[in-house]
């Protein structure tokens, strides 16, 4: 079983300015950004984690750079875990973008969002290419593997609507906040969706017991009945 930790990058100015970034340059994190960053990164300090993998955008980069301190990881990048290509939406106000008739396309029938302009994309494509990066950074890492994936609030939640097996219409339900952790254990038979838009709780559960410990069965992909008796402390 593999396992993604889908971390959100921290707030930036732009968000905090009610602008949409997309894919401009230079958008950094603001000091509330930079707080929350050093905290998810302590406080996923004792994972061991295979790889950290970022959107290459710079927020995104200063968020996996605070979880990379002090381990001998390389931060990788993946253009597939990048934003949304929100073309000529990009760098507008959400109080301009509220009127734009797409707006309301966006909030009810996401999948059928494409953004307008030559550098815009559809919705439906950027969950194909997030989705598609997890998959392949899964297979290369192996069914043992804990690895982080560093990117946006409107990628994940494309990520997490794929796991949970929800149309991306449904995706606009799900909450996804600046530097908060979502959980992911990929499965063969499914993926098993373990925390959505976690900012604060214990990460103890997903630090995997000592090798000698393990049984040396194959785990199994199926649900427990009933729900389980949760992860052993």
């Amino acid at each position: 079983m593999t396992t993604v930790l889908l971390l959100r990058h921290g707030r930036t100015t732009a968000n905090a300015g009610g602008i949409l970034a997309g894919w401009t340059p230079g958008v950094q994190l603001d000091e509330t950004g930079i707080a929350q960053v050093r905290a998810v990164g302590e406080r996923l300090a004792r994972v061991p984690l295979a790889a950290i993998v970022s959107s290459p955008l710079e927020r995104c980069r200063q968020t996996a750079d605070a979880v990379a301190e002090g381990r001998d990881l390389p931060v990788q990048s993946d253009d597939r875990l990048g934003e949304a290509r929100y073309g000529d939406w990009t760098g507008r106000t959400i109080k301009e973008l509220v009127k734009e008739p797409l707006w309301k396309v966006v909030q009810q029938h996401p999948s059928a969002a494409v953004f307008p302009g030559p550098e815009g994309e559809g919705l439906a494509q950027t969950q194909a290419r997030a989705v598609a990066a997890v998959r392949a950074w899964n297979a290369t890492l192996g069914p043992d593997a804990v690895w982080l994936a560093c990117s946006h609030g409107d990628v994940i939640k494309a990520i997490l609507a794929d796991a949970l097996g929800l149309h991306l219409d449904q995706f606009q339900r799900i909450v996804v906040d600046p530097a908060s952790v979502s959980v992911v254990t990929y499965t063969e038979t499914r993926p098993f969706v373990a925390r959505v838009n976690d900012t604060g709780g214990d990460v103890s559960g997903l630090i995997p017991p000592p090798r000698r410990h393990r049984r040396r069965a194959k785990a199994s992909s199926d649900a427990v009945v009933g729900g389980g008796a949760g992860t052993p402390s």
